[in-house]
């Protein structure tokens, strides 16, 4: 089945194999406009001489109309996306999101509000964000909600804010912040920007926190511990409220990455575990397509203690029913972006919310959780699993097996490309050396994780009868294996004129 795929990605090699990108003819034009029908006057009276070139322009490429469209759209066609299949990007949760989301968010008054629109004359998008913030707070069990935040990063960052906030109201905003060697790789970052210095929780054997070392590490200068749960080895904390308790004795704050909520959402509440604040991607579990540098959503919830810090303006109704924005928040931490964030994203994610109502979230976390077992047990005599057992929403192998051969994860993932899907993650958790972090999410069928099953499987016989194979894959896309360490060093950032460049 898996080379059914190489066969019809390489026919379709070879059938564009005479398209070139440099397709640029003198004299050729994509538009047509009449002639002058006023008189011509010098340039000197139109426009300021510094604003006027005196040269032709260099370089520039002449083109029809049908030449650029062809251009772009078969350029379209060699980009792999969700529509095509299997996005396994571990941690991303790369998932189809149903076409209705999107065309709730292009409704003329979602998509067309100006965002300096009064709060009287927008009660609709205000109404649509309240809700959101609701609904958020019911999944997670926490007490509110803000939405400001544009990403988990910026999430992450509001957070520790307010935990910086309500420990500097108590007298001490206090030194440190403890972070798990699984936890995901933006949190060491979020807290070092918030003023903070990192020390790293190790890992115990079976991939989960070590309990000993927390104890032996909290103290009265530590203000958070960062923990994501489901960890990026795919493993839920079973000591999770121990782990909370272990904190709040020592009178610090739990922050839960909520990355991985595709795990969680419908089944648990982080609240019950004891988290005091969290941030949820809404671009990775609530509908917005996922990759491209954005747009995301990382709002925050938070426990009742820590509400009066969360960012302002807050949505609050008023006696007549009406929606206003709240500006009186002493305590608050501040705006943390402009208006309410990226209100698209925000839309799609409640549309998401309303249709699957709560058995439907449910349903679609047990499936996640079900199709990365599948492809854990499946695979597990073929590539190494250093953390073995039952895993949440995704799995994570190694190359140690496949070594021996002198291949490498990344010889894997570029050989995966020619049967015809994305690479998984790679190289990280950084606990995993060679890693291969594979995430399903709920959108396959088993059809197509047997698809995948079936291409590792036959990739792992290609590292033993022929490496040099995967050394040099992949074979059937129009670029190669480009050099990294060179294109990482001298990267090409635009287009250059003439042949060999």
């Amino acid at each position: 089945m898996s080379k059914n795929r190489i066969k019809k990605a390489t026919t379709h090699v070879v059938q564009n194999e005479g398209l070139l990108f440099e397709e640029s003819r003198p004299g050729r034009i994509g538009y047509s406009i009449p002639k002058l029908d006023v008189p011509e006057q010098p340039d000197d009276q139109l426009l300021d001489r510094r604003l006027v070139r005196d040269d032709d322009l260099e370089g520039m490429p002449e083109l029809s109309e049908v030449d650029v469209i062809r251009h772009f759209t078969r350029l379209s066609t060699w980009n792999y996306c969700i529509d095509h299949g299997l996005y396994p990007l571990g941690s991303c949760t790369m998932k189809y999101n149903p076409r209705i989301n999107e065309k709730i968010a292009r409704i003329e008054g979602f998509a067309e509000l100006h965002p300096l629109t009064p709060a009287r004359l927008a009660q609709g998008a205000l109404e649509v964000i309240h809700h959101l913030e609701k609904c958020l707070a019911q999944i997670t069990g926490l007490a509110a909600v803000t939405s400001q935040p544009a990403a988990g990063a910026q999430g992450e960052m509001t957070g520790l804010m307010m935990i910086r906030a309500a420990l500097t109201e108590r007298g001490n905003p206090r030194k440190k912040v403890l972070i798990p060697d699984s936890a995901h790789g933006t949190n060491p970052a979020s807290a070092v920007i918030c003023g903070y210095t990192v020390e790293t929780v190790p890992s115990r054997s079976d991939g989960l926190t070590d309990l000993d070392e927390l104890r032996k590490q909290m103290s009265e200068d530590v203000a958070a511990l960062m923990l994501t749960n489901p960890n990026t080895l795919g493993k839920f904390e079973q000591n999770i409220r121990e782990i909370c308790g272990i904190v709040h004795e020592g009178g610090g704050f739990v922050y839960m990455d909520g990355a991985n909520m595709n795990a969680l959402a419908g089944v648990t509440k982080p609240a019950s575990f004891g988290i005091d604040v969290m941030h949820l991607n809404l671009h990775k579990t609530f509908s917005t397509p996922h990759g491209g540098g954005g747009p995301g959503a990382g709002p925050v919830a938070v426990t009742a203690e820590l509400e009066p810090y969360l960012p302002f303006p807050r949505i609050s109704r008023a006696e007549d029913g009406m929606l206003a924005l709240d500006f009186d928040r002493p305590k608050s931490v501040g705006r943390v972006r402009a208006f309410f964030g990226n209100f698209g994203v925000l839309v799609r994610a409640l549309a998401y919310i309303l249709t699957h109502g709560d058995s439907g979230l449910r349903e679609a976390t047990e499936t996640a959780v079900l199709n990365a077992n599948y492809i854990a047990h499946h695979l597990k005599d073929t590539y190494d699993v250093p953390y073995p057992g039952r895993v949440m929403h995704e799995v994570v192998f190694s190359d140690k097996r496949q070594l021996k051969y002198g291949v490498r994860n990344a010889d894997i993932a570029k050989r995966l490309i020619d049967y015809g899907f994305y690479p998984p993650t790679m190289s990280f958790p950084l606990v995993v050396h060679g890693a291969l972090m594979v995430e399903p999410t709920e959108t396959e069928g088993r059809e197509e994780l047997d698809l995948f099953i079936d291409a590792m499987k036959s990739i792992d016989g290609e590292a033993s009868e022929d490496p040099a194979l995967l050394k040099h894959a992949p074979l059937t896309t129009k670029v190669g294996r480009l050099d990294e360490v060179t294109a990482a060093r001298k990267p090409v950032l635009k287009w250059r004129s003439g042949k060999g460049d």
